[in-house]
């Protein structure tokens, strides 16, 4: 009987600790990141030191993998002897990573804050039936971000003027690379982070194709790339990087954010890139084509991993890390999912780098509007045979048309 009461005490204790963020002994939580950028990681590990304190014997380690390389080192990682606990995770992978189990549910971590909170379309991609496997804490459209300086020296008006007499479209988007590059010598566009054609091959394409009418794939299983909508969208970038020279070109590196650049397609988080630039820049939505305002929209959410050794903990950190209040700490680089936070200052003053107007009329507007990049089961197999197409289009001889064609036909045998 003695023993057994010492057993209850102990088990008692032991639950005590757990309910008081406790830990018996060390716990390291290893939680995967795509970002090295210092002012990133300065932010999260702020948030994490705010639950370690809370949490006596628990530490947070942010593990950067770079972005190209995510996904595959993630599940190399997910099936070795040392797993990560909890991370970040994209739209493009998310239908793969829950369709693979490889999720744990976070619905009874999330219980204790309002999860109606997160709109239905911003949670959608993470539910499978009554579970949820990722907590958006970034919904994210790309916008375009413009060199005032460049645009100044060529004498031509600002993608935020053109908007606003209703003229910003893409057609006027190469119009005004072009005359950056023929009044400047300095290239008028760099794609997203300088790989358009590898990296962010679908943030480049995407906007293009959708604002023209077109899509990449539909609903019954069959790429659309090879549609005149997709194609003429494509023949028009083609023309910008070889006929107008107006792109900075696969295999040259001239950063937008160093000024070698008037414009970049890019999310608000890279703005942090641009303090202490020797030029004023500002901000506009992707512009409009024949089909209308197609706005696109990156999301990614934090997730806790089932092969974690610490798969409770790590749904606790996960829950907290999305938490109403931490969500609005996160708005200074990542547009918030949930629709208190995105309402409130938080969002519009979040970011000390872009004025509150320009956060609701240009990244809020295309929030209420935007369209999520393409996302799939098969995503991984998908890009590469895509890409594997597209190598054959980054040359001025490029057949537009037959690529389309031959990326289309390798694309939609893996919809099915």
């Amino acid at each position: 009987m003695k023993r057994v009461l010492i057993l209850l005490l102990a088990l008692c204790a032991a639950t005590a600790a757990f309910a008081q963020g406790g830990a018996k002994t060390p716990v390291e939580l290893r939680f995967t990141v795509w970002t090295g950028n210092e002012a990133h990681l300065q932010m999260l590990n702020g948030i994490a030191a705010k639950y370690t304190a809370a949490h006596p014997g628990v530490t947070v380690k942010f593990d950067t993998i770079p972005y190209d390389d995510y996904p595959q080192k993630l599940v190399l990682q997910l099936a070795g002897s040392n797993p990560p606990d909890a991370g970040w995770i994209s739209e493009a992978n998310a239908p793969a990573f829950v369709a693979a189990g490889n999720l744990a549910d976070l619905t009874a971590a999330a219980a204790p804050y309002d999860l109606k909170d997160f709109s239905a379309s911003a949670t959608e991609l993470w539910r499978k039936g009554s579970a949820i496997y990722g907590l958006p804490f970034s919904t994210s459209p790309l916008v375009v971000i413009y060199n005032k300086k460049l645009l100044a020296a060529a004498g031509a008006k600002t993608p935020s003027e053109l908007e606003a007499k209703g003229q910003w479209t893409w057609e006027a988007f190469a119009d005004l690379a072009r005359t950056v590059k023929a009044k400047t010598g300095v290239y008028g566009f760099q794609t997203m982070d300088g790989s358009g054609y590898s990296d962010n091959l679908w943030a480049t394409l995407v906007p293009m194709i959708r604002a023209y009418g077109g899509e990449v794939w539909n609903g019954k299983g069959v790429s659309t790339l090879d549609r005149p909508e997709a194609v003429k969208a494509v023949t028009l970038l083609h023309a910008m990087i070889y006929k107008d020279k107006s792109v900075v070109p696969p295999g040259e590196q001239a950063d937008f954010f160093a000024g070698n650049a008037a414009m970049t397609v890019s999310q608000i988080s890279r703005v942090s890139k641009l303090v202490g630039a020797d030029f004023q820049w500002g901000l506009a939505k992707l512009p409009k084509g024949p089909a209308g305002d197609a706005q696109v929209i990156g999301q990614a959410a934090i997730v806790a991993f089932k092969a974690s050794k610490n798969a409770a903990l790590a749904a606790d950190f996960a829950a907290f890390m999305t938490s109403k209040e931490n969500v609005a700490v996160m708005t200074r680089f990542f547009p918030p999912a949930r629709v208190s936070v995105l309402e409130s200052e938080s969002f519009t003053k979040g970011n000390p780098n872009i004025p509150p107007e320009a956060m609701a009329s240009v990244v809020g507007a295309a929030l209420k509007v935007g369209k999520i990049l393409p996302n799939h089961p098969n995503f991984s197999e998908i890009d590469l045979a895509a890409r594997a197409c597209f190598d054959r289009l980054w040359r001025p001889d490029a057949d537009v048309k037959s690529v389309m064609a031959a990326a289309a036909r390798a694309v939609t045998p893996l919809l099915k």
